[in-house]
C-alpha cells in the first residue's frame, strides 16, 4: 500500500514492528482521546494484542476493506486516520485522531485532504463522509476547512463520555472536489 507525503507529514499503513510505539502514543493520549473515541475504553492493548490488530487492518487493506494509517513527522507519531467502508457500497467515511503533543498543528487537515484524494482513486467511490459529535467543534473544523458540505445531523448512541449522541455529517461529491490537489506518491 501507498505512502502519501503532503510537506513534513506522511501517512503509510500500520506495520506489525510499529505496535509497540503506537502502544506508548496512545498510552500518551488516553485522557485526551477518552472523551470522543469510543474504542479508546479498550486501552492501552497489550502489545502483542496491539500486533494482532495491526494485521487484521492488513487483511482488511488487502481484501478491499478499511484502509488505516499512521500519521508520521519524521520518527514521531503525530496520529492515525483512515478510510471506513461504513457507509455504503460508493461512499467512504475519514476518521482521524491526533496525538496530544500534536493539535492545532493542521495534521487532521492535512491528513483528510489526502485520504480524499485517495477515496476518489476508487472508481466506485462517489462520496467521502466525516461524522463527529456535534459537541467535537476540533473536529468540525476538518471538514468546515476542506470545503465539505454540512449535510445535517443523525441520532446516533453514545459511543464516548463526551458524547451528545447527535452526529453531525459532512460530505464531499466527487464533482465537487478539486482535481489537483496534494500529490499522492506510491
Amino acid at each position: 500500500m501507498q505512502e502519501i507525503v503532503i510537506g513534513d507529514l506522511m501517512l503509510r499503513p500500520w506495520r506489525v514492528e510499529d505496535a509497540a510505539v503506537l502502544n506508548i502514543a496512545i498510552t500518551q493520549c488516553l485522557d485526551h482521546l477518552r472523551p470522543w473515541m469510543p474504542w479508546i475504553a479498550a486501552e492501552p492493548l497489550p502489545v502483542d494484542e496491539r500486533r494482532a490488530l495491526i494485521t487484521k487492518w492488513q487483511t482488511e487493506r488487502e481484501a478491499g476493506g478499511d484502509i488505516v494509517f499512521g500519521m508520521f513527522v519524521g520518527d514521531d507519531i503525530v496520529g492515525g486516520c483512515g478510510l471506513h467502508r461504513r457507509i455504503g457500497p460508493n461512499a467512504l467515511e475519514i476518521g482521524y485522531w491526533v496525538h496530544v503533543n500534536h493539535v492545532r498543528k493542521g495534521y487532521a487537515t492535512t491528513a483528510s485532504a489526502a485520504l480524499t484524494s485517495l477515496a476518489f482513486t476508487f472508481p466506485e467511490v462517489d462520496a467521502v463522509e466525516i461524522h463527529h459529535d456535534q459537541a467535537n467543534t476540533a473536529s468540525e473544523g476538518v471538514p468546515r476547512k476542506l470545503g465539505y458540505a454540512y449535510v445535517g445531523e443523525q441520532a446516533r448512541d453514545v459511543q464516548a463520555p463526551s458524547e451528545t449522541g447527535i452526529q453531525r455529517v459532512w460530505r464531499m461529491r466527487r464533482a465537487d472536489w478539486p482535481s489537483v490537489r496534494e500529490s499522492v506518491s506510491g
